[in-house]
């Protein structure tokens, strides 16, 4: 077998330089909300592919850490919302220790954000008027799959989606499942990465004290 590439068989020669930005206390707000928003726009602007997509860390009961990419749904001053079954893998993980860490990985861009924080089940209210602006096969696909759990084959997911769609034929009839709905992640702390020439990043943490934020720079 021939490898016509070298990164192939050796990806440690993958490298590119990180030249596309600096991040500075002088010119950083004093707390990390306003940060993410004008960096989470900069991911909008440059189109980057599902810019609010994250990958949400838990660990269960026994302490196995476990990760997954998911959709950031929402962001104010309180924390960060995703939506999910809440018997799932993660939504186990969450019963049982209510504690996660999100990453956002802007790499075009070359930035991260690290959240981490407590996490607790959003307001039914809320849930709901989310999943009432979600699109109608959406809305049936979450009464289809019993998220994580072992299926025979492809051919058991789509009948129970056709049943569900027999059920309630039109999007304003779904109800909102009981099993599912959203989360708010609180942070504890905020982390901004920026990528720099010779691996010399920038990364700023904001860290949640009793009347505002800390932040301090860390070494890359």
């Amino acid at each position: 077998m021939t490898i016509v590439d070298r990164s192939l068989a050796d990806p440690a020669h993958l490298r590119i330089s990180y030249d596309r930005g600096e991040l500075a206390e002088e010119s950083a707000p004093a707390e990390p909300f306003a940060l993410f928003t004008s960096w989470f726009a900069d991911a909008v602007s440059a189109g980057l592919p599902e810019p609010n997509a994250m990958v949400l860390a838990t660990a269960s009961a026994d302490g196995e850490p476990r990760a997954r990419t998911v959709l950031l749904k929402g962001f104010k001053t309180d924390g960060f919302r995703f939506f999910t079954n809440h018997s799932s893998r993660k939504g186990r993980d969450l019963a049982a220790n209510p504690r996660a860490s999100l990453l956002f990985p802007w790499h075009p861009i070359h930035r991260q954000v690290i959240v981490g924080g407590s996490c607790e089940p959003l307001p039914p209210e809320e849930s709901a008027a989310y999943f009432r602006s979600r699109p109608y096969g959406s809305q049936l696909g979450a009464w289809a799959s019993h998220q994580s759990a072992v299926i025979a084959d492809r051919a058991e997911l789509e009948n129970r989606f056709a049943e569900s769609a027999g059920r309630w034929p039109e999007a304003d009839s779904v109800p909102v499942p009981d099993f599912w709905g959203g989360y708010l992640v609180v942070p504890d702390y905020v982390e901004f990465w920026q990528g720099r020439p010779d691996r010399l990043h920038d990364r700023l943490r904001y860290t949640r004290e009793s009347e505002g934020w800390l932040r301090e720079r860390l070494a890359p």
